[in-house]
């Protein structure tokens, strides 16, 4: 089986990272492909020897699989995505499409979107890299004019990456964005998002109960 580690406590509230921890990509992916896992922690506020050991960041999602063992969300996802069609497709075309569009979410958008955010609690939302990503936005924006999925035609593991970058990103919510905006509810209205995410809250809200009692 198949095992996503993630925290076993993040803070909640309002901007609190509940339902937002990457483990959902992995969990997300699994839903969708009816592929068999669980789900085991490591401490948030006490990250030791071993949880370095797998994550050299100190960071989460990991996962294992019959001894593999993988970190980074976009490397476990592509790892998953090998277990089925369904995440990915098998002829070479598509393949690559999916491929070349998962890597986009992560080096062309998440790697502006997430110091954006990070500004965005000192400087607020109109910071020093909101050109920066409003111009990747508004190119995302034409992309998804006339598309319903991605890449491939249908929906493949570069839209879970895809979608879950959008939704993390304030930003995308902005007018300018409708395209945006539409793909992210045509995504996370799918059954095994809502699965992933009803899940993850319910992990930390336990978390919480663990902790107190």
């Amino acid at each position: 089986m198949i095992t996503i580690w993630t925290y076993d406590f993040v803070p909640g509230g309002e901007n609190g990272p509940r339902g937002l921890v990457r483990d959902l990509r992995l969990r997300w992916a699994c839903e969708e492909a009816a592929l068999d896992y669980e789900v085991k922690t490591t401490p948030f506020e006490d990250r030791g020897p071993d949880h370095y050991a797998r994550q050299p960041f100190g960071q989460v999602p990991f996962l294992e699989d019959a001894g593999i063992k993988v970190f980074e969300s976009g490397a476990c996802l592509l790892y998953l995505a090998r277990k089925s069609e369904l995440l990915m497709p098998r002829d070479p075309v598509g393949e690559a499409d999916a491929l070349q569009w998962t890597i986009a979410a992560l080096n062309s958008i998440e790697m502006v979107s997430v110091p954006w955010m990070v500004l965005s609690w000192s400087e607020g939302p109109d910071n020093g890299l909101t050109g920066w990503l409003d111009s990747r936005l508004a190119h995302m924006e034409a992309v998804l004019e006339d598309r319903e999925w991605i890449a491939a035609g249908r929906f493949t593991v570069a839209d879970i990456m895809l979608a879950d970058v959008f939704r993390q990103t304030r930003r995308a919510d902005a007018p300018a964005y409708p395209n945006i905006r539409a793909y992210k509810q045509r995504a996370c209205a799918r059954p095994a998002f809502r699965k992933a995410y009803e899940d993850q809250v319910a992990h930390f809200v336990a978390g919480d109960i663990a902790r107190s009692g």
